[in-house]
């Protein structure tokens, strides 16, 4: 399994990427192609005292930046880590590609150069949410904007990567919405929930509303990335929010102090659970080889375990799944939209 890795995208580049990759190949069966500013890697590696001779460093001394337009890593930086990194995926030189850099730019890498799975419409970015147990995203913020069969798709390839990667057979999907019943939502909500009740192999639960989503509603929630990334960061923001109300009540008094030492365990099971560092990163669902987007203030810790994510991924035989169910249902949709056409003439 060889993982490359763009150093340098991310707030926090090319330090974490290359700890991160650094403290992967300590713990995973892997080899490790680390792409970026090689003068910037070799040094991270004197400074900090890590031995990177077994890394396989391609020099790439353009970075795309996190104000870049998503095209930029296609038309105008070529010669950027991102586009390299992607370049050697497609090629073959690579198994998966772990990125902390600009979104929009890897998406849109991912899809113009690694390409698309046959059939897939809109690839969309999964990302697990903190739940018991936890529960899939898509879209989470690649495509603001989504019809149905871009639902219904997300629908196919997240109940694939749940059974796949996290061993849930017939994974549960639910449809986010504002309302349990089937009549509600917009125009997009009732025309995807439609296509998702008749959909054969997928197991439907029916809209879910949000408060449903920590009670074990579903495995994998479908929605548009617009909707889906609202979601995500308000679920961030009020995980963060409840800790630091919780820190300030165990710190109130001697008391609460007290009481804070006897559930330190638990609090810290809590703070882990939150900790974005502890999911790593969120693959590119729908691209024909594992991309794996890792946030871009992600330190060593998260980055390493983007790449555990990434191998797992990889090695999970998903992608060849997704590819064959897409084959098979996709001219299915074909055929029924042609009939419905031609009884219309």
């Amino acid at each position: 399994m060889r993982i490359i890795v763009d150093c340098m995208g991310g707030d926090r580049a090319p330090l974490e990427p290359v700890k991160g990759a650094y403290a992967a190949s300590l713990e995973y069966n892997a080899s490790f192609i680390l792409v970026g500013d090689r003068a910037a890697i070799e040094k991270i590696g004197e400074s900090e005292g890590l031995n990177l001779s077994r890394f396989d460093i391609i020099d790439a001394p353009e970075t795309v930046e996190m104000t870049d337009d998503p095209l930029t890593v296609i038309r105008q930086k070529k010669d950027s880590s991102m586009n390299k990194a992607l370049s050697m995926l497609a090629a073959g030189e690579g198994d998966a590609v772990v990125s902390t850099g600009n979104t929009g730019a890897l998406y849109t890498g991912a899809t113009l150069i690694v390409r698309k799975i046959k059939g897939i419409k809109r690839p969309a970015i999964g990302t697990m949410l903190p739940m018991d147990p936890p529960v899939l995203l898509l879209d989470s913020g690649a495509n603001t904007v989504c019809n149905e069969e871009y639902l219904e798709q997300f629908a196919v390839m997240g109940s694939i990567y749940m059974s796949k990667l996290y061993g849930i057979k017939n994974p549960r999907v639910g449809l986010l919405n504002n309302g349990s019943e089937e009549c509600k939502g917009t125009e997009l909500q009732l025309k995807t929930f439609a296509l998702l009740k008749n959909l054969p192999g997928i197991n439907f639960v029916g809209n879910v509303e949000a408060d449903k989503i920590p009670r074990n509603a579903c495995d994998v929630l479908v929605t548009d990335g617009f909707t889906g990334n609202i979601l995500l960061k308000s679920i961030e923001g009020i995980g963060k929010y409840a800790l630091s109300v919780m820190k300030k009540m165990f710190m109130s008094d001697i008391f609460t102090k007290l009481s804070a030492v006897l559930v330190r365990n638990k609090l810290s099971g809590i703070k882990k659970k939150f900790d974005p560092s502890e999911l790593g990163g969120a693959p590119i669902l729908g691209i024909s080889k594992p991309v794996i987007k890792a946030h871009g203030a992600s330190d060593a810790k998260a980055v390493k375990n983007a790449i555990g994510q990434a191998i797992n991924y990889a090695s999970s035989g998903a992608i060849v799944s997704i590819a064959k169910e897409i084959k098979v249902f996709t001219p299915a949709q074909n055929t029924e939209n042609n009939s419905q056409n031609n009884s219309s003439k």
